[in-house]
């Protein structure tokens, strides 16, 4: 199943900083990587996997 940024933030009960701190990032960041503003690193999306025990081909991160 393919999910948002958002959505793997929300499922886990997190706040945006608390993901943002989870992954090694501001909470700013994370924000733009939500509305799709910026796009994460190779390293960044890594412990994004890592953090949300998802893999990098189910999430969206650029959505309209």
């Amino acid at each position: 199943m393919r999910v948002t940024l958002k959505a793997l933030r929300a499922n886990k009960g997190m706040t945006q900083e608390e993901a943002a701190k989870a992954i090694g990032v501001s909470q700013y960041t994370w924000q733009n990587y939500e509305r799709g503003k910026t796009f994460p690193d190779v390293p960044t999306i890594k412990k994004i996997e890592k953090s949300f025990n998802v893999a990098y081909n189910d999430i969206i991160f650029l959505t309209k």
